[in-house]
């Protein structure tokens, strides 16, 4: 049975690949023509959504840089000592809406220190996988659109984060704790 799954898994996107442009030829769809036109569209998508980009990446760059990042999670540690998590969770509980690559970063170097099969190392993976790059979404795609008022979609957002995190370190008690 696992070597069926693993030929299954090993062939389906190459399938899946070669289908699609085979489908299209045979539906009598202009498969380059509509390619380059996709390509075109999304460089210019591309382009478009630069600027709300640059300007996501400096505000991250000076929260982090400023110490704001690190002020905050002072304030926030002793509550959560208290309750029980672990204090190294909380910068990514911040980082993960900001920035995939950076909560990644922080994810990997947790996991060096405490190891995957730790509890803190198990939190975070659950956290990466649990919570989302809210500002990146609404930025990529917010800006891709044109959307300018995204404050409903920030705040649903952000909240879905925080539900994220906290369901992630209460399942995690449960499980592994």
């Amino acid at each position: 049975m696992y070597s069926i799954l693993t030929l299954i898994s090993a062939w389906s996107i190459p399938v899946i690949i070669a289908f699609i442009p085979l489908f299209a030829a045979y539906r009598k769809v202009p498969v380059y023509e509509s390619f380059v036109e996709g390509a075109k569209d999304g460089f210019q998508t591309a382009v478009s959504i630069i600027p709300q980009l640059v300007g996501m990446m400096v505000a991250i760059s000076v929260f982090r840089a400023s110490g704001a990042m690190d002020m905050m999670i002072g304030l926030i540690r002793p509550a959560l000592d208290y309750i029980g998590v672990p204090g190294e969770v909380l910068p990514l509980a911040i980082l993960r809406p900001l920035t995939g690559s950076g909560s990644l970063a922080y994810t990997a170097d947790l996991m060096g220190q405490f190891g995957p099969d730790s509890l803190i190392g198990r939190i975070a993976s659950t956290i990466q996988g649990s919570t989302d790059t809210t500002l990146y979404v609404l930025t990529v795609y917010f800006g891709a659109v044109g959307i300018r008022k995204a404050g409903y979609a920030l705040k649903v957002g952000l909240i879905s984060d925080a539900v994220g995190f906290i369901a992630s370190i209460l399942v995690c008690y449960l499980v592994f704790g």
